[in-house]
């Protein structure tokens, strides 16, 4: 399945220290092509469970002690190996993915979040395990990063996701949407109505909120891994602030990084915010 993606953040980049780009780029290679037999392409439902249960089947494999066989793995199984990766968040990733095919709805903000604890944290655990900082402490701010990454891709990709299967996919919380006023047909229709900007705005802020809980993990690590990670932060903060700008009409135009916003991001990265008033 070839697919063009457009990535707010470079995978393997170069501000990480050379050894660890090929596990990255072999951890990103199994998540990057598990989610697209989840998303991308005409496959029917059926077509995209039987991949991601082969995948299911090669992650047994190595479980097992047995022969893998599928390109994607035989590239991760050394790292695996070498790094004593937990296979339960290869295995969480992949149920997170399944999901995509048959769930298009979340009733709650804690629904979403059981979502992103198996669809984005396990990457940023995964990495956590490479560079062996992965403390308690340093988990946990990982999880807040990279659910915080998953939520403002959806917030970005809401008029996107309406698209997806037979009813539209629909990442926003049911109980908001009610509240605000929004209903699933004026996110189908693409209608960024007064409420529906309400709406986002709220969930922005808590995105926002939840980016900055993590925050301090990227001046915890050391060298270069930490100035990756607060690249990532930066980044992601930045789509929140072209969010706002665009008045969170993501209707009409897909708020997303330029070459004009590295230069800033980059600030970001290595000017440490004053701590906040006690």
């Amino acid at each position: 399945m070839a697919v063009d993606h457009y990535e707010n953040f470079p995978v393997a980049s170069i501000l990480l220290p050379a050894p660890l780009r090929e596990p990255v780029a072999a951890i990103y290679g199994f998540a990057r092509s598990a989610d697209d037999f989840a998303d991308e392409g005409d496959l029917s439902p059926q077509q995209r469970s039987a991949l991601l249960a082969g995948y299911q089947d090669e992650l047994d494999a190595i479980g097992q002690g047995r022969p893998t066989q599928h390109p994607v793995f035989l590239r991760l199984r050394p790292v695996i190996a070498r790094y004593d990766l937990p296979l339960q968040l290869f295995r969480d990733l992949l149920d997170a993915f399944v999901q995509d095919v048959s769930k298009d709805r979340y009733g709650d903000f804690d629904e979403l979040m059981d979502y992103c604890r198996r669809s984005a944290d396990p990457v940023g655990r995964l990495l956590l395990h490479l560079f062996g900082h992965a403390t308690a402490q340093n988990l946990s701010r990982s999880d807040a990063i990279c659910s915080a990454l998953q939520l403002i891709n959806h917030w970005q990709d809401v008029g996107i996701d309406a698209t997806k299967g037979a009813n539209g996919r629909i990442y926003l919380p049911q109980d908001d949407m009610a509240r605000f006023g929004v209903s699933d047909d004026d996110i189908l229709h693409r209608v960024a109505s007064a409420d529906f900007q309400d709406l986002l705005r709220f969930q922005v802020e808590r995105a926002r909120a939840l980016m900055l809980s993590g925050a301090p993990l990227g001046w915890d690590l050391p060298g270069r891994i930490g100035l990756e990670i607060r690249a990532i932060v930066a980044g992601g903060l930045r789509i929140l602030d072209k969010i706002e700008a665009a008045d969170y009409d993501v209707f009409t135009r897909r708020p997303m990084l330029q070459p004009l916003d590295w230069p800033l991001i980059a600030w970001r990265s290595l000017v440490r915010p004053l701590d906040p008033p006690r």
